[in-house]
């Protein structure tokens, strides 16, 4: 899978020096699959869940969460936000007109 934006993803991730070492094992993961559905990324990722249009993961044990668009036939994820479980769950990222 090709990931557009590795470099706002490393930006924002930064704000949170903890998590930097999860993000780049995550990235690392997402290049060597090919992801055809939901299933296939739980098949990496048991957590990921689809909300709306997005597909959300759990980053450091669920304190933190990546939100992305994947489009499957084009095996290529959109990177969207990253976020403490706390903004997550004010829901603001999903004014976005993707979701």
């Amino acid at each position: 899978m090709h990931l557009i934006s590795i470099r706002n993803l490393r930006v924002d991730a930064a704000q949170y020096p903890n998590v930097e070492s999860q993000i780049e094992e995550w990235y690392k993961s997402i290049r060597k699959v090919e992801w055809n559905n939901l299933e296939d990324v739980r098949q990496t990722y048991r957590d990921a869940e689809a909300v709306g249009n997005f597909t959300v993961f759990n980053i450091k044990g669920n304190a933190y969460r990546l939100i992305v668009g994947i489009d499957y036939q084009d095996k290529t994820i959109y990177y969207k936000y990253f976020l403490t479980h706390a903004e997550y769950d004010k829901g603001k990222w999903k004014n976005d007109s993707y979701f």
